[in-house]
């Protein structure tokens, strides 16, 4: 949200420069991305968190962040705004949907739109705002100001009255973009009496009751929205909207009334001789004020810190907390904006980030617990280490399968069931390394499973290998009891050398091999192993070079060596390994005794 310095200082006026400010706020509320100089002011990038766009997806929620930050006093302009004499209201209002929390309407009459005073003008052209006209720039300055979405419509284009509704299935409206958008019974939607389309509920207004130019009565709209329908309907007509996003953040119903009286002060401001008319309110379920108790021993605690009850105390001062205190418990009441302090860790996090995380000292907590041998993991490591040690390779096989006794309710139809064995697995994986065992070296394919299977009576740890082309399985305790695996007292020489480059994980490449058989005459003697030198160096080669064929004949010897190549990065091409050939050739050909054959 980008948040103008000299707005700020409306609300705080001993505000220090804008860069201390920006470092306030970073080391005590948000990230603020950039502080940028705006001709005689300074814009700040600063990004809100989720918990708190309620509060402060506005200049007065940062305004007041900052007050309390820096302890420096907060100026409420509330008491400054000029409330217009009203006559009685002239239009009905009526809420007939659950997605409508609070609704507040006026009707304000012998308006004239034209362009903004010049402050306005300069307020929202430093925040990336666009100057629209004075009626339209009223709304955003209310909203960008205290965070209320609000909205005002041409009073001579309705009809009747106002209707807050379910939109109906197959309605469509025309947006203020001229967009036009088909609604379904889901999304709430403003109308007039006699139907006719005037809003999305909280996500963009439309076309049919625009202000313009021959605009002279206006009715305003200051509501709250739940803020699930409002998400829910502007992904669904993916609309995205500086109102959508303060309302789907959710907004307390509370702020629509300041909303209101500032908005309708704006306005009284540029047209003195206007006339308003009575703010009408629907508010079925007004917000209910919330206590919290929490302790200054309990904030310590978790911090790690030994505030002073008096440090505390200060704390809810300067964030503007009405509490109560007996002896060192308060009973704090938040303000009706903070919705997200709820439980009394919450109020730990503001002490903590107020007062300044730099006065947590680091200390390592004490010893409060035994360390003790894990028998699942233990058993399971020294498991891996007598099949590594008998030079199996560790594989992992599917979980899902096509029948067992635990079914999955959304998985894919042959894949419902979780396994109730390993062995199944196992054989497929054998086969499939016994077919490949040849291209990449291998004489004799070892491999074992240690994993999870479900049966009726619950999860079971189990082990499976191969002897030739049988799987055995069996539970883990079973085969640790066959092969005399107990329970140490440490993991010592189960985890492996302690090295750095033993703890390095080196991937397996997710792309195909691809084998060539090469075959040399040579002298032999001391011919093989400068052949097998060249070999090794080639590019992309996975493994080490095989003899796979040896022979003499008329006093020459061959050899013949399977290379296996493979990418980390993509599939290989024939065009590809052919070059890295013709390179091996161009070597073995530098020794004018050897043959290629």
């Amino acid at each position: 949200m980008k948040v103008s310095y000299n707005w700020l200082k409306w609300y705080v006026p001993d505000m220090p420069d804008a860069e201390k400010v920006a470092d306030a706020v970073i080391f005590h509320a948000f990230e603020v991305e950039s502080v940028d100089p705006h001709g005689d002011d300074f814009i700040l990038e600063i990004k809100t968190l989720p918990d708190r766009n309620h509060d402060c997806l506005s200049h007065m929620g940062i305004a007041k962040e900052i007050s309390a930050i820096l302890d420096i006093p907060y100026n409420d302009p509330t008491p400054q705004y000029k409330i217009p004499t009203t006559v009685p209201a002239t239009v009905s209002i009526d809420i007939q949907t659950q997605a409508c929390r609070r609704y507040m309407g006026r009707v304000v009459r012998g308006i004239k739109v034209g362009p903004s005073p010049e402050w306005v003008v300069k307020h929202l052209e430093s925040i990336g705002q666009r100057s629209i006209n004075n009626i339209v720039d009223a709304t955003n300055l209310t909203m960008f100001n205290c965070g209320q979405p609000v909205h005002a419509l041409d009073l001579g284009k309705m009809q009747g009255g106002i209707m807050v509704r379910d939109a109906n299935a197959g309605e469509k409206i025309t947006l203020l973009t001229g967009e036009e958008k088909e609604l379904n019974d889901s999304m709430a939607i403003i109308s007039d009496s006699t139907g006719n389309a005037l809003a999305v509920a909280g996500v963009k207004g439309g076309k049919f009751a625009e202000v313009d130019t021959a605009t002279t009565d206006i009715f305003l709209e200051v509501a709250n929205f739940d803020p699930v329908s409002v998400r829910k309907t502007a992904k669904a007509l993916n609309i995205q909207t500086d109102s959508t996003k303060r309302f789907e953040n959710d907004l307390s119903p509370e702020l629509a009334s300041y909303a209101m009286r500032e908005l309708s002060a704006l306005l009284f401001e540029m047209f003195p001789d206007a006339v308003f008319e009575e703010i009408i309110d629907l508010y079925p379920n007004p917000q209910q004020p919330w206590t919290v108790m929490v302790d200054a021993e309990y904030i310590n605690k978790q911090l790690g810190t030994d505030f002073s009850v008096d440090e505390i105390e200060n704390v809810w001062k300067r964030l503007k907390f009405a509490y109560t205190k007996e002896g060192n418990t308060f009973t704090v009441t938040p303000p009706a904006l903070r919705l997200d302090l709820t439980a009394k860790h919450d109020f730990v996090e503001e002490v903590g980030r107020i007062m300044g995380y730099d006065r947590v000292q680091a200390i390592l907590p004490g010893k409060i617990f035994e360390s003790k041998i894990n028998e699942v993991f233990y058993k399971t490591l020294a498991v891996k280490k007598h099949f590594i040690d008998l030079g199996y390779s560790e594989v992992m096989t599917y979980t899902f399968r096509n029948k067992g006794h635990v079914e999955l309710s959304k998985t894919a139809s042959d894949k419902k069931f979780l396994r109730t064995n390993l062995k199944d697995g196992m054989e497929e994986s054998l086969k499939s390394n016994t077919l490949n065992a040849p291209f990449l070296g291998i004489d004799t394919v070892k491999i074992f499973e240690i994993g999870t299977v479900f049966d009726k009576d619950g999860e079971h740890m189990h082990v499976a290998f191969n002897e030739k082309k049988q799987i055995m399985e069996m539970t883990l305790d079973e085969f640790c009891i066959k092969n005399n695996i107990a329970v140490g007292d440490s993991y010592d020489g189960l985890l492996g050398e302690n090295t750095e480059e033993s703890q390095k994980f080196v991937p397996w490449s997710v792309y195909p091999f691809m084998t060539r058989d090469v075959a040399v005459w040579t002298n032999g003697g001391e011919d093989k192993e400068k052949l097998y030198a060249i070999l090794t160096g080639a590019d992309l080669l996975i493994s080490e070079p095989r003899l796979v064929d040896e022979f003499s004949k008329d006093g020459r010897t061959s050899y013949a060596y399977r290379l296996v190549f493979q990418s980390y990065g993509q599939t290989l091409t024939d065009e590809e390994i052919g070059k890295i050939m013709d390179g091996i050739y161009a070597k073995i050909a530098e020794n004018k005794d050897w043959e290629v054959r």
